[in-house]
Parts: structure tokens; sequence; C-alpha cells
């Protein structure tokens, strides 16, 4: 395809959405992903070549600014770090949307409100065929549209657990999931929650909205292509030419539109990389706010482990409820704490990649009797906490806030879960090796000084030029993304074919 009216760099959510949203408007579009298809091999769902060997894992490193390289749990396939994603498709709540003061400080309001919003959060749960049910969490925002899929069942160890929470006066409530578990289990007897999707059991980027968008004949995918730099007219008004890499031979397009959607990290580390126009600076594109790169967030998280000795937990995905009754407050009258949600469940060989010294039957007894929890919170964005490009190095200097909540929460629910009969209950934080939820690297807002993109991720510097990837949001809340930046990339598209394609 040569020069199309729209190439989008990156398969991910926000790409893949937004090529759905624009399938149909007759514009020819090319969609630039570095990687290929994640291949179906035994590797898929085995726990010891996941998490032991980490076969997935990318060869790249990055550095920690003033520290030590590092190996990011970034994922480069057809879907992007969707295809191992947890597949929790849930809802900021209304509150989100507003400004919040929370232990760390305040997080900032988004330029438009939850009312707004709303239609495209209901449109993209019908894409995404979100398994889930209202009227359990009373922090659930409202629908317009209720859920077309029940959720995925409790199994009965999960049920047990539910039953116990609601013993203590709280509010589990089930996940609301991109799972359709009869298709998930035909192809192995695990969970879904970091493994990857080879088939049709998890609806991920490529199973669903990229699914869709090649159905158009004006829609293609081209694999193997890296986006080196982005090169600007000579006014600087406006994105001429797209230099990238593919099977070793450097190559350019010139669309009319532009579409970035390479995740928060790599999307900033393109616009950083690329030169700025008649200004010799390497403050990168987009940036005359110099705020690209900058207001790095990645949610303050820990892996909970509720233990019962004397009672097995035989679940196969576990991944099915979450509890919000410290989302808003922490149960007290105070200021929020975070979201509480299942993992997928565990076994030794997981445990082996954090524990490495302990014998393989202590892990294994340990994971049998653990009911597995993921502690969430909000981390505020900083535009000190940043990702940097030194040559050809990306550096990430994260500067953890709101750790408080984080610890508040830690510590009321080890009160709940042994009240519920769990004598021993073990957390451990998640590292820099775990980004999976990183956002806020290009953040939209009202106020070019502040932001690089307007409230329709349109770059503010550059007409035909668009950011639609976790790094938009101005806010990482305390719940999973995927759904707000789908959400977002479908308003985006009907933006898109309103003002530029409707002539």
């Amino acid at each position: 395809m040569t020069n199309p009216d729209i190439v989008i760099i990156g398969s991910g959510i926000g790409g893949a959405t937004t090529a759905s949203g624009l399938a149909g408007s007759g514009a020819s579009i090319l969609i630039l992903e570095r990687g290929e298809p994640l291949p179906a091999t035994p590797h898929a769902r085995s726990t010891r070549s996941i998490f032991v060997d980490e076969h997935y894992r990318p060869k790249e490193m990055w550095r920690e600014a003033g520290g030590p390289a590092f190996n990011p749990g970034n994922y480069y396939y057809v879907g992007g770090n969707s295809k191992f994603f947890g597949a929790v498709l849930i809802r900021y709540r209304k509150e989100d949307f507003s400004e919040l003061e929370h232990f760390g400080g305040v997080s900032p309001a988004w330029p438009f409100s939850y009312d707004e919003f709303e239609p495209w959060y209901s449109k993209a749960e019908q894409l995404f065929r979100v398994r889930g049910t209202l009227g359990e969490d009373p922090t659930e925002p409202f629908h317009s549209i209720p859920y077309a899929f029940k959720p995925v069942p409790d199994e009965p160890s999960i049920a047990r657990a539910r039953a116990e929470l609601k013993g203590l006066g709280l509010h589990p409530a089930s996940l609301p999931l991109g799972v359709d578990i009869e298709a998930w289990l035909k192809e192995g007897k695990t969970g879904w929650d970091a493994f990857p999707n080879t088939g049709q059991g998890k609806v991920d980027a490529q199973t669903g909205p990229l699914t869709a968008a090649l159905a158009d004949k004006n829609i293609k995918l081209e694999t193997g292509a890296h986006v080196d730099w982005l090169e600007a007219s000579p006014d600087g008004k406006s994105i001429a030419a797209i230099h990238y890499t593919q099977n070793g031979s450097q190559k350019t397009l010139s669309p009319k539109l532009v579409i970035l959607s390479a995740g928060a990290v790599n999307s900033a580390v393109i616009l950083l990389r690329s030169p700025s126009p008649n200004t010799g600076k390497k403050g990168g594109l987009a940036n005359s706010s110099d705020q690209v790169g900058r207001n790095f967030m990645n949610h303050n998280s820990s892996a909970m482990l509720a233990i019962n000795p004397r009672r097995r937990n035989d679940a196969v995905y576990q991944k099915t409820l979450m509890l919000n009754d410290y989302y808003l407050s922490d149960g007290k009258g105070g200021k929020p704490l975070g979201n509480v949600q299942l993992l997928g469940k565990i076994d030794g060989n997981m445990l082996r990649a954090n524990v490495k010294l302990a014998p393989k039957f202590a892990l294994d007894f340990m994971a049998g009797h653990a009911v597995d929890w993921y502690l969430m919170c909000e981390d505020l964005p900083d535009p000190e906490s940043r990702i940097m490009v030194d040559g050809k190095d990306i550096v990430m200097q994260w500067r953890r806030s709101n750790m408080q909540s984080l610890e508040g929460l830690t510590r009321v629910m080890r009160e709940n879960f042994r009240a519920c009969g769990y004598p021993i209950v073990l957390s451990r934080p998640f590292d820099k090796r775990t980004p999976s939820h990183q956002c806020g690297t290009v953040r939209m807002g009202n106020d070019p000084a502040t932001a690089p993109l307007d409230p329709f991720c349109r770059a503010y510097d550059h007409r035909n030029l668009f950011v639609v990837d976790a790094g938009f949001l101005p806010t990482s809340a305390a719940v999973n993304p995927a759904l707000s930046i789908a959400a977002q990339a479908l308003r985006v598209a009907d933006h898109i074919r309103k003002t530029e394609l409707s002539a």
C-alpha cells in the first residue's frame, strides 16, 4: 500500500480499536506492527516456559535513571501487550473523572466527564464481548447498556471466598472479563492471566477489534515494521513522513493522518527520538509543552496470597472476583485506597520465578493452599516520573507516589483475609519489570501548555498526528486501563470520521 490515507503505528488495544472504529469509512488504512503473530506452541500453556524460562519476554533492555539495566515486561506481537493481559475490562469509576484527593496528593480531573464518555464505554464493552453483571459493586457507575454476556462463573473455592468476604459485610463483585471460558479451557486447563492467547479464548486486541478491522478490504496490516522516527513538515505543523525498518530495509510513508499507538512507553520514545524542526534541539515532536515522556504512571500494586494450610484451593483459572469497598475511601471515611481483584491461579513454577531458593515441594504446597489476590492503587502523575531516551537506550525514571494507599490497602486486606480463616497472608509488591499498566506519558488535556494532546488525542503541535494508547491517560485511577483505552479509541475514531473523512 503506497502512502495510505492513514497509518496506525501499533496493533495493541489503542491502535486496533481505532482501526475498528474507522472500518467502513472508505479510507485506506495501514497498520504497522513491529512484532509478528504469536505462534501456537506448547510453551503457551506451560507455566515453566512462561514464568521460569521467560520464553516470551523481549530481549531488549531498558535502563533505570541512575541505575542498572533491566528487562521490561513489554511484549511485541500482533495485539501488543493485550496478548498476555488478564482480560479485565473495567470502567474507571465516575469519581475518577473529577479531581480526587488521595493520601499522596491530588489526582487531576479529566478534560471531560464520565457522563460524556459513558456511551463509548458501552460500545467498547460490546466490541470486546465483555462478560459481567451489574448491581453487585456499590462503586459501579451508570451503564446505559447492560453487559451482553453473563459473568465468567466462580469455581467452588472462589464461590467460597466470595461468601467469606460477604460474611464480613463487604461487597465482592464479578470481574468484567473479555474471556470465553469454554473456548479457553478447551485449549488447556490453565488460567489466562499472563498466559499468551494463541486461540479465541481471550478477546484481546487481535481477536477482537483487529479481526473486525481487517474485514474491511481497505485496512491492511504489515508486521515486522519497526517505526524509528517521525519527520515533521518544514513548518513543523504536521507529520510529513514515517520512517521505519522492515526486513532490514529502511522505508518511508507519507500518509494524511498518523495515529501513534505503540504503547505509553514506546509512543513517547518515538516522539522523543524524532527531531524537532527548525530548532536544533532534542525535544522531540508534539512536545512544545515539554510533557512528552513525563507523568509516567504504572499503578502501585502487590500480589497477596491468603493461605489456609488445611484447605486446598483447586481452582483452575480463579480470576473472577473484585472488591471495591476501599476504592473511594479507606472504609472509615478517609481517603481512597484502591481495587482488589483475584490473580489467575498461581502454581509452584510461578512462585519459583520470584523465590529462587525455596524448595519446589514447599512452593507447590503454598500455591495449592492459597487464594491469590492483586492489590492495585492509584499512581499519581508527576512530571519528574518520566520516560527518556539516551541514544538507543530507553530510560525509565519512575517516581512512585501515593504508596500510603498501598500500605493501607495491604493492611486492611490482611486483616480481612485472616478474619475469613486464612492464618497466613503474604504480600509482595510488583516492580518496574511489570509495566503492564503503563500510562500517562503523552497525556491529553485542555491546555496545550501542560498537555501534548487535546481531548480527542490530537497533538496540539501537529494537526495530522493523534496518539491513541495508554499514553493519553491523564490519571491511572486504580483499575485496569484496557477498557478506557478502547473507549477513547472509539471516540477518537468517530471524531476523525467527522472532522477528517467527511469531506
